[in-house]
């Protein structure tokens, strides 16, 4: 044991022949259990209270309220209806940090073998404490995080923390590493010895370990993504709106008539005409639409609003291994001494992974993927089996007159056991200092370019030597390398550079070291700029490192709490942020992500994270995914244009015409009546295509565009209602219920042909409608014709109207759409320039 782990007993209290009873029951009533992964189950009500506290779901609430108090049951309960329906499926979705939690807590050891009162024993890993002294043998699932105090060829499996697929060394000794991938005297919980024996001394545990802060994040309150905030946001900009609205009618009534019931109720049915009720099921079935389309492209959506995010993405952050890399060791080939491709080195490499006896490695299983021509030619005679003392294994076996030892294992350990070196088969040179300085430059150069070494020696042998030992390994024939890497995915090229085309910046962040990140960034052409460490990071504020998160494309050595920390300092650099991964690794940085997203072949924790899953190898369904995204937020952004400018427009027109007329223009049941049917049209907008325009860029919710856009083309509305309130009043001096019936026709004709107009930011006419659009409008226009012109209408107090009335209200209605269709340009282009900068 290395003297400094005395000093950590002494610290923590501890022997090497464990704690007693009594100490470790004093320490776990200190420290409490050793649960990393502790349940969360957030109350229902919460939940509830929570959503229901939404600007636009209160206001929903507060229409639908108003509705049955004045009688309008049918709006009572679409509205409340689709409400229930929308916080239902939210309150689903929430489900999903509950589940990664779960799935976690199956990641963790149920018992292990602890030294207690001089004796081992197996006790719950819930009851384990600093200061006990665990065993672990290959297999077993390390508990808590602790320091190796005795080792015989440990070797852990840490991909569940840093994500890289190699296994790890453990051995005894002090390490100075930051980074838990430098820490070969530590186990950390959660992780697993695939090989050897190790003995560790216990001082984190619980929430304290590495694990258990994974976990914790998993369970934090994520930040609310740009979906839910540009929704609060548009609920605040109809708040604001719809309390303007209303107290200035109030206001006028008050001034001009006294404050009556009838004032009163039109001035709630414009805080109802106001409010968009349909909005969160067009919502829903847009994103549904899209989540749909992408199921087709094998990409599976757990949050629908996560659609949207991903086209409002303009940074992914992605994880190296198992998303640009295929997560697996490969065999990459062999080189000799000179550099050169050397199939002599690959043949004699797998001879001795193929005879070689004791523990295997995944560089044994690579090479061995490969067919070894020459092994029905030998026999293995004796061999000498890995260990980490000598850090290289040696095989005698015979062909013929033939007797050849065959070593391999650490490449600048092995070539100091060399004393020549082959240049070619049967061409052997000794090795002097300037050679073997060549071959050391030639061994860092290929570590550069990410690749992990096997030196390859061999030494003939006599023909009567029958076994092997320690003293054999000497004068040896260096005869070259053999490679391994984690081979990068052809398709991750071709997508960055997709995504690079839609305006989404890409940043790699990998646990792995510099000089493998910077190569396969190299290898797959991708356009990255800067890199910076882990331990540069950690000396970073916060608010420098959303400094330094823009400027850098490239993170090593990164802990999960940094992948995390990263994703927060983008999106608080105004980003909206995904993150593809596929480890444990990763899941605090997928959770705190704006989209978080994983591959079918990550771990069950990072799957449950992410709001996001490929199921197809193909990174290239990201791009379409980015492409759906935007796809629907243009149809959501539809809706909210039509819905927030033709309301306002119309209760602006109301408002206003009050301070004039002797009589309210519309009956408050009239105004209810204008806003079902103008929101029914609707419903066949998430069907609708979008412009190039729209899909070149990342989208987010900009309420300063849908206010302008709200207030030119509702004024425009209100102006042309105004001049059909003077024809109607002076050039046809109509009645009441005339004026009335006259002017729901011109408001529900405007309100609805407008959305062919502004669909799309080009000529109306160049751009075709999706035919359940144009069904639903046509449709909708004709129920409301057909109840405002025959005798249906006389139950809300509409008559019909002679054919002048008529061709005057036909011809306002197309006055209005030419004039929308030249000033839909002025309400569009600034909100796309901006999203183009």
């Amino acid at each position: 044991m290395d003297p400094c782990h005395d000093d950590v007993l002494l610290a923590l209290g501890s022997r090497p022949e464990g704690l007693t009873s009594a100490e470790a029951a004093e320490r776990l009533a200190r420290y409490g259990a050793n649960i990393a992964v502790a349940g969360v189950r957030r109350s229902l009500v919460l939940k509830l209270v929570r959503r229901l506290s939404e600007p636009l779901i209160a206001i929903l609430l507060i229409a639908a309220a108003i509705s049955g108090v004045i009688g309008d049951w049918q709006s009572f309960v679409i509205i409340v209806v689709i409400v229930l329906f929308s916080v239902t499926l939210d309150m689903v979705q929430e489900q999903k940090a509950e589940s990664a939690v779960a799935a976690l807590k199956r990641s963790v050891a149920v018992s292990a073998a602890v030294r207690r009162d001089g004796r081992t024993i197996e006790l719950p890993v819930a009851d384990i404490v600093p200061g006990d002294i665990v065993e672990l043998r290959a297999g077993d699932l390390v508990p808590a995080d602790g320091i190796i105090i005795k080792s015989r060829a440990a070797l852990a499996n840490e991909a569940i923390l840093t994500g890289e697929p190699y296994p790890v060394e453990k051995r005894v000794g002090a390490c100075e590493g930051p980074a838990p991938a430098d820490a070969f005297d530590e186990l950390f919980g959660g992780t697993s010895l695939v090989g050897g024996e190790a003995v560790m001394l216990i001082v984190a545990t619980g929430g304290a370990t590495h694990f258990g802060a994974i976990a914790a994040s998993i369970q934090e309150m994520a930040t609310p993504t740009a979906f839910e905030q540009g929704v609060h946001a548009l609920g605040m900009l109809i708040l604001r709106l719809t309390g303007f609205l209303v107290l200035f009618v109030l206001l006028t009534q008050l001034v001009k008539h006294g404050l009556s019931l009838e004032s009163f109720l039109f001035a709630v049915a414009l805080a109802v005409g106001l409010t968009p009720e349909l909005l969160p099921m067009v919502i829903t079935v847009t994103l549904s639409r899209g989540a749909l389309r992408m199921a087709d492209r094998k990409v599976v959506v757990k949050r629908l609003s996560a659609i949207h995010d991903l086209g409002a993405m303009d940074i992914l952050c992605t994880d190296k291994t198992g998303t640009l890399t295929e997560a697996k060791i490969a065999h990459a080939g062999s080189f000799g001494i000179n550099g050169a491709e050397s199939n002599r080195v690959t043949e004699f490499a797998r001879l001795n992974s193929h005879f070689a006896s004791g523990m295997r490695s995944a560089l044994d299983d690579a090479l061995m993927a490969g067919e070894c021509v020459g092994v029905k030619d030998w026999h293995h005679i004796d061999d000498l089996p890995f260990d980490f003392n000598r850090r290289r294994c040696s095989i005698l076996i015979a062909r013929g007159n033939e007797h050849e030892m065959i070593t391999k294992g650490a490449p600048e350990s092995l070539l100091s056991l060399c004393s020549q070196a082959e240049i070619a088969e049967g061409t052997i040179v000794p090795i002097d200092a300037a050679l073997r300085a060549e071959i050391i430059d030639l061994i860092e150069a290929k570590g550069r370019e990410g690749t992990r070494l096997l030196g390859v020696a061999r030494r003939p042998m006599a023909i009567d030597r029958d076994h092997i030992d320690l003293t054999d390994e000497a004068d040896l024939i260096f005869v070259g390398c053999a490679a391994f890497r984690d081979p990068p995915k052809l398709s991750a090229t071709k997508t960055v550079a997709r995504l690079a085309e839609a305006g989404v910046r890409v940043k790699v962040i990998s646990g792995d070291a510099a000089p493998v990140v910077q190569h396969l960034v190299e290898t797959l052409k991708l356009p990255a700029r800067g890199m910076i460490a882990g331990e540069e990071i950690t000396a970073l504020s916060q608010a420098a490192l959303i400094s330094r998160a823009q400027e850098v494309d490239i993170f090593v050595r990164v802990s999960p709490e940094q992948k995390s920390r990263i994703v927060q300092a983008l999106r608080s650099g105004g980003h909206t942020v995904g993150f593809l991964g596929d480890g444990i690794n990763d899941a605090p940085a997928i959770h705190a992500a704006d989209v978080g997203l994983s591959v079918e072949g990550g771990t069950e924790v990072a799957r449950e994270a992410a709001d996001i899953i490929l199921l197809a190898p193909d990174l290239g369904v990201l791009a379409d995914g980015v492409a759906e995204g935007r796809r629907t937020y243009a149809n959501i952004m539809k809706y909210v244009r039509m819905g927030t400018s033709s309301n306002f427009g119309n209760m602006l027109s109301m408002a206003f015409a009050s301070l004039f007329l002797p009589f309210l223009p519309l009956a408050s049941v009239q105004i209810l009546l204008n806003n079902l049917i103008y929101d029914v049209s609707e419903i066949g907008i998430p069907f609708d295509s979008a412009d190039a325009e729209d899909l070149a860029l990342p989208k987010t919710w900009d309420m300063n565009a849908v206010l302008r856009f709200t207030l030119i083309m509702g004024l425009l509305s209100s102006v042309f209602d105004v001049a059909t309130f003077a024809l109607l009043r002076i050039g046809f001096n109509v009645n009441v219920s005339e004026f009335r019936t006259a002017w729901f026709v011109e408001s529900t004709a405007t309100q609805i042909l407008v959305i062919f107009i502004i669909r799309t930011a080009q000529p109306f006419w160049a751009r075709k409608p999706h035919p359940v659009l144009v069904g639903t409008s046509l449709g909708a226009l004709a129920v409301a014709l057909i109840v405002a012109l025959t005798p249906l209408g006389g139950i809300v107090g509409f008559v019909p109207l002679p054919a002048s009335i008529l061709a005057a209200v036909a011809g306002v209605t197309l006055l209005y759409l030419a004039s929308a269709e030249v000033l839909k340009q002025a309400a569009l282009s600034p909100q796309r320039r901006k999203k183009a900068a």
